[in-house]
């Protein structure tokens, strides 16, 4: 029975994501398969691929034969490197050690540039996203003094029924308050008129005093003829 390690499709329109199975050839692309050995999603960037490399490599050791795709994501993902190595310990050229000491640097050096990458990708989304959006500008906030006379006055709408109450209250009690005797301003004139005849008739009297003696002064110039 030939088998294939190939790609089956899944997710919506437009947005693909596949599945890496192992199937027999004469299978339908989306029909049964026999074992599931990763995923891909072109739609990331970079594409994401998870696989499980000892699985696969299984498998192309027992005659599975990858089609175009598969076999370039085996090649991305050092299944094929691992493959070769493989055979140069079969040749003797080196040791099985070696070999996978080896493959396990390239496996290394490779995740960290795909991190590196993936890195770079998410930084250059942040700036595209900032170019965009823009950086907004700090708000200042102005101090604002509000004044007695600026401040908004209350209508009649806006009071509220306890205020129109007290209102009301209050001008109600100011008129049945009770109304206090104006002062009297004719008092200090009365007292006033009443200190005038007092100091009139002390005036007179000096004068009565000198009529008095001004006949006696004359009486002796008579009596001198």
């Amino acid at each position: 029975m030939p088998v294939k390690i190939r790609l089956q499709r899944r997710g919506r329109k437009k947005q693909p994501f596949y599945h890496i199975v192992v199937a027999d050839a004469r299978a339908p692309r989306d029909g049964r398969f026999i074992e599931k050995i990763g995923i891909y999603n072109p739609m990331t960037k970079p594409a994401t691929i998870d696989l499980n490399r000892d699985k696969a490599y299984d498998w192309l050791m027992k005659g599975a034969q990858p089609t175009e795709t598969a076999r370039a994501i085996l090649r991305f993902k050092g299944v094929m490197y691992r493959k070769h190595l493989m055979r140069g310990v079969a040749k003797g050229a080196l040791t099985e050690e070696q070999a996978m000491e080896t493959y396990q640097k390239w496996i290394d050096a490779k995740e960290a540039k795909v991190a590196e990458r993936f890195e770079q990708s998410k930084q250059e989304r942040l700036a595209f996203l900032a170019a965009v959006n823009g950086t907004p500008k700090p708000i200042k906030e102005k101090a604002v003094e509000v004044s007695a006379e600026s401040a908004p006055q209350k209508t009649d709408a806006d009071k509220t029924l306890a205020e129109i109450a007290e209102e009301a209250q209050a001008a109600e009690d100011a008129a049945n308050a009770p109304v206090a005797p104006a002062p009297k301003a004719e008092a200090p004139a009365e007292e006033a008129k009443a200190e005038a005849p007092a100091e009139e008739a002390k005036a007179e009297a000096p004068a009565e005093e000198a009529k008095a003696e001004a006949p006696a002064e004359e009486a002796p110039a008579a009596e001198e003829e």
